[in-house]
């Protein structure tokens, strides 16, 4: 009797329908005597069939020997992912693992239309599965009862205490009943994981499956070194080498997804992405479409592809190198999963060749160094796949053998094939010429002598140089200076990405006002030259030319400025001992020059000088006042008298025997 008959009758036969022969370690782990009824914390890899192994050792619990289950009501069961995708993700493991117990599966994920979840679990159903944050908040609401949940499983328990959810797990763990069966899922377990458990487990049994110590034994490494210029050709090519029914390709950031997506679509091929900026309904299309194979490529960020499992992916591309080890595995994990192979393609600039060296060694990880895949090597391999193609081994359909006979006849045998090569390739993107750089050999110590003209790979290994053992150089020249802010600081990144050198190459700077000088090692200086290109221009406009022997690093002299901005000055008169104060006796008097500096007074209109002006309009002559004063009454009566006794205005008496001018009272606000 295999294990798979020896388990429940309806889990068995959904087995068989999927297609199971036997059972992954983990599985087999949790179906031991001692298990049934306890809880445990489980640690295995990615990839290794979790999920069906915590379905299958919830099946004891939940159906209590009974062959389907009883008509849905409160929940029996409660399964916890740390995202929206590994949480529908489970849900749908479960569906055909429970589909011949007719159990009914109700999700609770955020981002989905909370009214539906509701009307879900109001229908009835026997388990429940969500993210932290939406469980919690149906909880709160009273819309998700767990009087009767007979256990819960936390699948991968550590991705949920990174991403912050430490706080919701505490809250629907002490909201379900005590007496429940709590299973714990990890890749690892950390001292947080173990806390957990002890805080929420009563007397677990710690399960490590033997495939926790060796990872991904299906998974084959590959680090590519290329030229950081060359990043987006390789991954071309590599996507074209392998020609992968699925492959997800990893970026650090959104900005860097939407441009990766963007190049490959301009390429021929047939790409999603994947990011947080998506809605829960376009993350879901996206998947789909990579799922039913209207999409081949899949760009993602880590968060975005947490825990997604994609079939028949056979490829992934690390475009971006992974901040930490676990990030690598996580990445990685995504292929090689139930017994397939699949390959994990790093790619590695030449300048951050030893990051990645420290990455893999971190993470355990012995990868293969090699160069990416050239055209003609994706070439080759697509006449090989040419050569093995089923249409040219498939019988002939005698429709077919007729036509075939009449084209060869009309057109020639060649002719028929060169035109079937074309229709073979058509849908295919042309590989890209990449930059030789060199190959490497496993591991990244030995490698072979460069070939004449050829700059080996890894020259970052070698070690710097000192200044006065640089030895033979040439000097070029930056269209740049201390006038446009110039400074080694970042000179030296910008002339290393450009000319795909390193710092060792560079010599002495010397900063001129309007130009800098940089020595060139000899040895680099043709493929520095090549990187550049024939029009000699870097990032930010700047020009560069070479330098015949040493550069002429004196101060020069401003010239006077031509086109007549200014006027060369002429010949100073020589005062030989005579005091400063004495020269003035040399100077012209102002009434000697030729040019008067006074003005002509023009006369001024009378209107404009406050004289009596005739009206415009021929009325008789007015007298413009300044500003108009109103005393009250008849004006005439009261111009010689002092303003203290003029009505109409408070005015301050001045004080006895002072100069002071007359102040206004501040009237009362009483």
């Amino acid at each position: 009797m295999t294990d798979i008959q020896a388990l429940e009758p309806a889990l068995a036969v959904a087995l068989e329908k999927r297609g199971y022969s036997d059972l992954t370690p983990v599985q087999k782990a949790v179906l031991a005597p001692e298990l049934e009824g306890r809880d445990a914390l489980v640690s295995a890899q990615t990839g290794s069939g979790k999920t069906v192994a915590f379905g299958l050792a919830l099946a004891p619990t939940l159906l209590a020997g009974k062959a389907r289950f009883d008509r849905a009501a409160a929940p029996l069961a409660l399964a916890i992912a740390p995202t929206r995708e590994l949480a529908l993700q489970v849900a749908r493991e479960l569906e055909w693992l429970y589909a011949e117990a007719g159990a009914q599966i109700a999700t609770c994920v955020g981002g989905m239309d909370m009214r539906n979840e509701r009307r879900a679990l109001e229908r009835g159903a026997h388990i429940v599965v969500g993210t932290p944050g939406r469980l919690r908040d149906h909880i709160t609401r009273q819309s998700l009862d767990l009087s009767a949940i007979r256990a819960v499983v936390l699948d991968e328990a550590d991705e949920m205490l990174d991403l912050g959810f430490r706080e919701d797990l505490e809250f629907i763990l002490e909201s379900s009943p005590e007496e429940r069966r709590t299973l714990m899922f990890s890749a690892t377990v950390s001292k947080p994981i173990a806390k957990l458990a002890e805080s929420f487990q009563r007397d677990a049994i710690r399960i490590a499956t033997a495939s926790e110590q060796k990872q991904h034994v299906d998974i084959e490494y590959r680090a590519l070194v290329c030229a950081p210029a060359d990043r987006d050709n390789a991954i071309v090519n590599v996507l074209r080498y392998y020609e992968a029914p699925n492959a997800i390709v990893f970026c650090n950031t959104r900005a860097a997804v939407n441009h990766l997506t963007a190049r490959l679509h301009n390429r021929g091929f047939t790409v999603v992405a994947l990011s947080g900026e998506l809605s829960q309904n376009e993350r879901s299309h996206a998947l789909q479409s990579m799922r039913d194979g209207r999409a081949r490529v899949c760009i993602a960020t880590d968060v975005a592809a947490r825990g997604i499992d994609l079939p028949n992916l056979e490829l992934v591309i690390h475009a971006d190198l992974p901040t930490n080890p676990e990030t690598l595995l996580h990445r990685s994990g995504r292929t090689g999963r139930a017994g397939r192979k699949g390959v994990s393609a790093v790619i590695v600039p030449t300048s951050a060749r030893r990051k990645a060296e420290r990455l893999l060694q971190a993470a355990s990880v012995r990868a293969v160094w090699a160069a990416p895949p050239s055209a003609d090597e994706v070439n080759a391999r697509d006449d090989d796949r040419l050569m093995a193609d089923e249409m040219l081994t498939r019988i002939a359909a005698e429709d077919e053998t007729e036509v075939g006979a009449r084209l060869i006849e009309t057109h020639g045998a060649a002719q028929v094939a060169a035109a079937f090569l074309r229709l073979y390739r058509a849908g295919r993107s042309a590989p890209e010429e990449l930059v030789d750089i060199g190959q490497v050999a496993e591991g990244g110590a030995n490698r072979r002598a460069p070939r004449e003209g050829e700059r080996p790979v890894g020259r970052d290994d070698v070690a710097p140089r000192r200044r006065e053992d640089f030895g033979p150089s040439t000097w070029v020249a930056l269209s740049v200076g201390r006038k446009q802010n110039a400074e080694p600081r970042w000179l030296i990144p910008l002339l290393c990405r450009s000319g795909n050198i390193t710092k060792n190459d560079i010599g002495a700077i010397k900063m001129q006002q309007d130009e800098t000088f940089v020595q060139i090692a000899s040895e680099s200086l043709e493929s520095f030259l090549f990187e550049i290109g024939p029009n000699k221009t870097l990032e930010r406009g700047m020009r560069l030319r070479l330098v015949e022997g040493e550069p002429d690093l004196r101060p020069t002299r401003s010239s006077p400025r031509v086109d007549g901005d200014r006027k060369p000055q002429g010949e100073r008169k020589v005062y030989g001992d005579r005091k400063p104060q004495d020269r003035r006796d040399e100077r012209p008097r102002s009434d000697d020059r030729k040019t008067s500096w006074e003005k002509p007074q023009q006369e001024k209109p009378a209107s404009r000088r406050g004289e009596t002006a005739a009206d415009d309009f021929g009325g008789a002559p007015k007298k413009k006042f300044g500003r108009k004063v109103d005393f009250g009454g008849d004006r005439s009566a009261y111009q010689d008298r002092p303003p203290a006794d003029r009505p109409g205005k408070d005015w301050a008496k001045p004080a006895p025997g002072g100069d002071e001018k007359p102040k206004r009272k501040k009237k009362s606000n009483g």
